[in-house]
């Protein structure tokens, strides 16, 4: 049975929803599932835009049948040649033979690596600005290499003003019957899986993103369509402004985010002192984690928010605690930029988990890493308490202990 929705006068989505998936890639967990979009336009010729993953394969072909309604495909095309946009091509060949496939180069090159079918007597080629009239509608294609793979581009409906923008502006979560992001609250109830998706998917490639950025503000934009999530018809700017604020590495909130590592709780029980001497000096916004329990794409994420982090970690085999150099590792991975950074250490012997942070956050573009970095032994000593004063002083850039 059919679940297609209406999105304009004659563009249906035709995706689906995957709520089994424990982890999206094989790594990131999604509790709320995933939504593969797809679009399908009714026009004099009938244009398919990205397919979806195997998951939901069944009910997708069911969709794009029941919106043809007996007509034939005559293109789809390809924005994103990843498998969870892609690996039901080959299937979408068999089953309508004489589609042709709109895609660039790097675009084919990719299917010939994923595919054994013959592209070359349906290929459509198309390059920066090449236009696809099929009736009503006229596609224009803007290439977005490295968003995040490098065959990547979007493609803008110039008649109804329609941007569908592949990997960009999508979000982890199914789709809950609600489409569109104005019938939801977006900003509290999906704005924290949209930053996570965006930061760990595509957060390294910011300077690419904001090349797509530029280019996309040269057009009207009406809708955004993205392969994954809610569709945008409204506040489009303020969402636009979140991706900005991401692809440069901005943080959209002054706060401090605390990151720690602990393996008998003596750490944890110095990043909770430091998370109450922070609220006792009036700073409002403080999150804290333990990277043993929180997944490092929610760490990934609440980097790319806050403008201040602290990371706490015990020595470990004379080395940083596992977890914490996992997220240390991945935020280096994901290109985090500019950011004020203090560092608490613990070992009961053979202390190095402070000078092989620094060494990490040092070799990070734009990092601030402030002194004192406080050192515990096996615990914190009352003593010591005026050197957590001290830090908390200088990640919020006071010089009152």
């Amino acid at each position: 049975m059919h679940n297609t929705r209406k999105i304009t006068s004659d563009m249906y989505w035709v995706g689906g929803n995957d709520r089994r998936i424990p982890l999206f890639e094989n790594i990131y967990p999604v509790s709320e599932g995933v939504s593969y979009n797809s679009y399908l336009v009714i026009d004099e010729k009938t244009v398919l835009l990205d397919t979806v993953d195997k998951a939901v394969a069944d009910v997708f072909f069911e969709n794009v049948a029941h919106v043809l309604n007996g007509r034939p495909l005559d293109y789809v095309i390809v924005n994103h040649m990843e498998p969870d946009h892609c690996a039901t091509l080959a299937d979408l060949v068999m089953r309508y033979p004489d589609v042709k496939i709109v895609g660039n180069v790097k675009t084919f090159a990719l299917i010939s690596q994923f595919f054994g079918f013959d592209t070359d007597s349906r290929a459509v080629v198309v390059k920066e600005g090449d236009t696809l009239e099929t009736g009503r509608h006229t596609f224009t294609f803007i290439m977005a290499p490295m968003v995040h793979w490098p065959e990547a581009m979007v493609t803008y409906d110039m008649t109804d003003k329609v941007l569908y923008s592949a990997d960009a502006f999508g979000s982890f979560g199914a789709v809950n019957g609600n489409i569109f992001a104005d019938e939801v609250d977006f900003e509290h109830e999906k704005l924290a899986e949209a930053r996570r998706y965006y930061t760990n998917i595509v957060g390294k490639y910011g300077a690419s993103v904001n090349t797509l950025l530029k280019k996309a503000s040269g057009v009207e934009i009406k809708y955004i369509c993205p392969l994954h999530g809610l569709i945008w018809r409204e506040n489009i700017g303020w969402f636009v402004d979140k991706y900005l604020k991401w692809a440069s590495y901005e943080p959209e909130d002054d706060g401090v985010l605390i990151v720690y590592g602990s393996i008998y709780g003596n750490t944890a029980n110095a990043a909770e002192i430091t998370a109450s001497k922070l609220a006792e000096k009036g700073v409002k916004n403080i999150a804290v984690y333990d990277a043993s329990v929180t997944h490092p794409s929610v760490i990934v994420s609440e980097a790319f928010r806050f403008s201040r982090i602290v990371f706490a970690s015990s020595t470990y085999n004379a080395g940083i605690f596992t977890p914490m150099e996992t997220v240390l590792l991945d935020l280096k991975a994901h290109a985090l930029k500019n950011r004020t950074v203090a560092v608490i250490e613990n070992g009961s012997w053979a202390i190095s988990a402070g000078k092989l942070m620094k060494e990490i956050l040092s070799s990070m573009q734009g990092f601030n890493i402030v002194e004192p970095q406080v050192t515990l032994k096996s615990t914190l000593k009352d003593s010591q308490l005026d050197e957590l004063e001290a830090l908390c002083c200088a990640l919020m850039g006071s010089d009152a202990v």
